[in-house]
């Protein structure tokens, strides 16, 4: 059942392709990628896609829009996928399982929380993490990264687990519509929807999730070990191209990103999508070298664990491999 919803859920999401189905004959290797969801959060992968460089590693990419890290390595362990591009903790929970053709992470792209903290009333000079005792805050659903790490970033705050008041009954993707139908006094958004809220005057942006969080191996590129054994050489050439893509957009003009991001987003402005590639430049978002730090997975561990959905911690190694992308970085410069 599951192959076949997630098989299903590719069809359905298959209008939002980084690039046209390939057909044959164009000498490209086609890569079937599933995201867990469609962000300006992700931007260096579809530049990578808008700049050429996947096409000039012999890369196509087929993108579907997996809705969640569940359904994404679903698509994995399948074979539906040949990549997934989700949390590693996806990973994770499945090689705690036994599995035998381990899903691996070769490459990570964002190294923090990509949300915002949204009030309905304007703090932006005075909020202080302390002002959420007693407030109802949707931070996503229960066992979700979003939602956990809002409960690290509480306690690190000094809260108790009795003074945290986080609404887990509404789902990630109602979140935003039930908080400006009143539900909440806080929410967590992800960009543009936090400035294109804040610019309507329906929230006010008082902090940075990711800021307050530190360090966290958020999103990563992840193949079962079969795969990648199988195409190494794919596996060298698709890192070189996003390693390619985040150096541009950490360094480049946030308006000029937009215009090589916007047919990845034609239902948003130019002009929000730059805002939202400025924020993320502001918070330093995305991984440089694309290879997981110790100390960054241990701190997943411990908001997973702090959670109480952790069912043992584990090595890095269990799931990581980071020599092909320190291998293309070296190789850079």
């Amino acid at each position: 059942m599951k192959k076949i919803l997630a098989t299903l859920g590719a069809a359905l999401f298959a209008l939002l392709p980084l690039s046209a189905c390939s057909g044959t004959g164009d000498g490209l290797f086609v890569v079937k990628l599933s995201e867990v969801t469609h962000s300006v959060f992700y931007a260096p992968m579809y530049l990578a896609d808008s700049l050429g460089y996947f096409e000039e590693e012999g890369i196509r990419i087929e993108l579907t829009n997996g809705g969640g890290a569940d359904t994404v390595m679903s698509a994995v362990l399948s074979g539906d996928c040949d990549i997934g591009f989700c949390g590693p903790e996806a990973a994770l929970y499945v090689a705690l399982g036994g599995a035998r053709d381990v899903p691996t992470v070769f490459g990570q792209l964002t190294k923090r929380d990509g949300s915002f903290l949204v009030s309905r009333e304007d703090e932006r000079d005075t909020f202080q993490w302390t002002d959420l005792k007693g407030k109802e805050i949707l931070a996503g659903r229960r066992g979700g990264v979003p939602a956990m790490t809002f409960e690290y970033v509480l306690r690190q705050n000094g809260f108790t687990d009795s003074e945290i008041n986080l609404n887990f009954d509404v789902s990630f993707n109602n979140m935003t519509a039930a908080f400006e139908e009143g539900t909440a006094q806080y929410c967590t958004m992800f960009e543009p929807t936090a400035s294109e809220y804040q610019a309507a005057g329906k929230g006010f942006i008082v902090a940075s999730v990711g800021q307050a969080s530190g360090e966290v191996p958020y999103t990563s590129f992840i193949a079962k070990q079969s795969w990648i054994d199988r195409h190494e050489d794919v596996v060298k050439g698709f890192l070189r191209a996003m390693l390619k893509a985040i150096k541009y957009a950490q360094t480049s003009d946030p308006d000029t990103v937009a215009e090589h991001l916007y047919k990845a987003f034609p239902d948003t402005s130019r002009a929000s999508i730059a805002t939202s590639v400025k924020s993320y430049q502001g918070i330093d978002a995305w991984q440089t070298d694309m290879q997981m730090t110790r100390e960054s997975f241990d701190r997943l561990q411990d908001i997973i664990d702090g959670a109480g959905q952790l069912p043992r911690r584990a090595e890095m190694e269990l799931i990581v491999d980071n020599s092909y992308a320190e291998e293309i970085f070296s190789s850079l410069g």
